[in-house]
């Protein structure tokens, strides 16, 4: 076994983020990843930086993947993916709740025929209560989980990220809950039971999960955790700062130890033993003052100089990096975070996928693929013969390579 996953087969039915990061992560580590699309393809395909009439971000997203177009509005379309999941060890979809009971492709249908299915269900609100059948945009999500309030500066609008995190959070969250699945199913097999279960994911849920003391802080202390800008809330000192040449640094010496260190790094070793900044809660009392010495600090040094300067007395901090900058770090390539694929004779980098597994590591076979590309693999690999493939691909009910 070169893979922790290999062997394996997944269905994928999910679009756009959520449900199709979960599947490029199980098909990175191995398994065999089928990604069911609509006619037309997956709406990503067509999403932000487009070349040759595809995302680049599809290519990423779908590296791995054999994919395969079927139109499940039609009664042969969805007898056919009721029969590949006779074959899948696991199915991931996102559709909204109560679509796939009316086309005959829920759990309770599926595990008739395949009592070992582990059925993981991605949605904005979970498949149960008052808020279920609610669209559920990863935005939204983000904003109702409590995680959008506690983001921005005080008295301003919330911010987000510009980044998917309730997609990408919400796929980490069905690969675990999968994996977790997979341990049971393995138990229960051993007693000879049926370990088929449903997995249950919801945005906001992931997002939540994320809320670290949020709530434990306001029933026990009554305190709701507002915005802070760039700082973390009674932790000090933590925040970033501008340097000479106009870059960016975080810096974290919010250990009692380290503060000692850092007010040394910046010539004030004055202050190092100062009884007013002696321990954490100390010092949030001083946050303003400590910020306002640190920031002029950084603005007289370029960052080169911050870093060098902060890393020889062991202080935590970083570059704010942008994409060119990742790419150009010799921690970043020795690391390996990069694979190189190739499309259409052009190579594209991508980014390699964690965690790294020192005796079985994931890997990129191929990058995102077209639409339809392994419709006759597929096809055949359930036994359906090659003239109803052609019969199916000329109703439509298929769609070939475009």
């Amino acid at each position: 076994m070169n893979k922790p996953l290999e062997g394996l087969r997944v269905i994928e039915l999910g679009q756009l983020l959520a449900g199709p990061f979960a599947g490029c992560m199980l098909g990175y580590f191995g398994a065999e990843v089928i990604k069911i699309e609509p006619p037309g393809g997956d709406p990503i395909r067509n999403w932000r930086e487009v070349k040759d009439g595809t995302s680049l971000w599809w290519r990423s997203l779908g590296r791995n993947k054999k994919c395969i177009s079927i139109d499940l509005k039609t009664l042969e379309g969805r007898n056919i993916v009721r029969q590949m999941m006779k074959t899948a060890d696991i199915v991931i979809e996102n559709f909204r709740p109560g679509v796939l009971e009316e086309w005959g492709l829920d759990p309770k249908s599926l595990q008739k025929d395949n009592p070992d299915l582990i059925y993981a269900r991605i949605s904005g609100y979970g498949q149960t209560g008052p808020y279920a059948n609610k669209p559920g945009f990863a935005s939204a999500c983000e904003a109702i989980s409590g995680f959008r309030y506690v983001n921005g500066y005080p008295g301003q609008t919330p911010v987000r990220p510009n980044l998917s995190l309730g997609d990408t959070v919400s796929g980490l969250h069905a690969v675990i809950g999968i994996l977790m699945s997979l341990r049971v199913k393995d138990q229960k097999n051993d007693k000879g039971e049926a370990g088929g279960q449903v997995v249950d994911i919801a945005l906001y849920e992931s997002m939540f999960n994320l809320l670290e003391a949020v709530i434990p802080e306001y029933q026990g202390a009554g305190v709701v955790r507002q915005p802070s800008g760039t700082t973390v809330t009674g932790i000090v000192p933590t925040n970033t700062y501008q340097c000479a040449d106009e870059k960016y640094i975080v810096i974290g010496g919010n250990g009692d130890s380290i503060f000692k260190r850092l007010m040394v790094a910046i010539g004030r070793p004055d202050l190092a033993t100062l009884a007013k900044y002696r321990t954490n809660a100390d010092r949030v009392i001083y946050e303003r003052e400590i910020d306002d010495l640190l920031s002029n600090w950084c603005l007289q040094t370029p960052l080169d100089s911050v870093m060098s300067i902060l890393e020889a007395h062991r202080i935590p901090c970083g570059p704010v990096y942008n994409a060119a900058d990742m790419l150009d770090d010799k921690h970043f390539q020795y690391r390996e975070l990069f694979e190189t694929v190739e499309i259409n004779g052009e190579s594209l980098t991508i980014p390699a996928l964690m965690p790294k597994l020192a005796a079985t590591p994931g890997s990129t076979a191929w990058p995102g693929p077209e639409i339809g590309s392994h419709t006759d693999e597929i096809l055949s690999s359930i036994g359906i013969d090659t003239a109803t493939i052609e019969q199916l691909k000329t109703s439509g009910v298929v769609t070939d390579t475009v």
